[in-house]
């Protein structure tokens, strides 16, 4: 059994898989890690290896505990990926970016594959069909919009998503949700058909937290996945073990 650890900006996801099958799932705050952890090893003794990615902090002890628990791979940029990276910076990608890159290639290969990830930002990766990572764009996320728009003036109010009732906003409300809303969708919409102009025959992956509110406002022809990057991770380590 593998453990998939994704350490986020705001949150820490896991996963327990056997091979290719998905057997369990937690999402939950750092300050949880620990217990959380040490009651999926007690929940799942026969884990053996694990997996680490991680673009936020996390305690040194818990991955100290991981690591006495299982033999344990830290995802990192020095790492053999299933891609050629073209990024001008190779070494300042964001891991998550790369991991999800390494899933969309190994799943897709030869494929022009865009993975977008919404969180706490929104992350474009473009893989073209000779598995060459070429970037691609990052952009704030639902939360950070409506912080920002608080934050940053004396009167709007703080919000937390909604879907708006009509994208002609007839309250401060309901313009903050359809400017956020439907901001976030009209961009995502913009870059697949721009990515689509240059490349036809185009995969799109649509993955993060926010990836089923999404799937259910975007037109285009999408695959919704809000464990990608998760799969991504075991896909990954899978990859690096036979290839050591």
């Amino acid at each position: 059994m593998l453990l998939a650890i994704d350490v986020g900006n705001t949150r820490i996801k896991v996963a327990v898989f056997e091979k290719d099958s998905l057997l369990d799932k937690e999402i939950f705050l750092k300050e949880e890690a620990e217990k959380k952890i040490k009651n999926i090893f007690k929940k799942y003794p026969k884990i053996e290896n694990s997996v680490f990615s991680s673009v936020g902090k996390l305690d040194a002890s818990v991955l100290d505990f991981v690591e006495k628990h299982s033999k344990l791979l830290i995802v990192s940029p020095d790492l053999s990926f299933p891609f050629e990276n073209l990024y001008a910076t190779p070494k300042t990608v964001g891991i998550d970016r790369l991991v999800l890159s390494s899933g969309a290639t190994l799943l897709h290969p030869n494929q022009n594959c865009l993975i977008i990830d919404a969180g706490t930002c929104i992350t474009y990766d473009f893989i073209n069909a000779d598995n060459q990572y070429l970037g691609g764009a990052i952009s704030p996320g639902f939360r950070l919009r409506y912080e920002s728009l608080h934050n940053y003036t004396a009167k709007l109010p703080l919000l937390t998503l909604e879907q708006p009732e009509n994208f002609i906003g007839n309250s401060t409300k309901e313009s903050i949700h359809s400017g956020v809303v439907l901001g976030i969708v009209n961009e995502i919409e913009g870059f697949i058909n721009r990515y689509r102009e240059q490349y036809q025959h185009l995969t799109v992956i649509l993955t993060g937290g926010d990836a089923d509110f999404l799937a259910k406002n975007i037109k285009s022809t999408i695959f919704a996945n809000p464990n990608f990057l998760l799969e991504s991770l075991n896909h990954l380590y899978n990859y690096i073990s036979d290839n050591d």
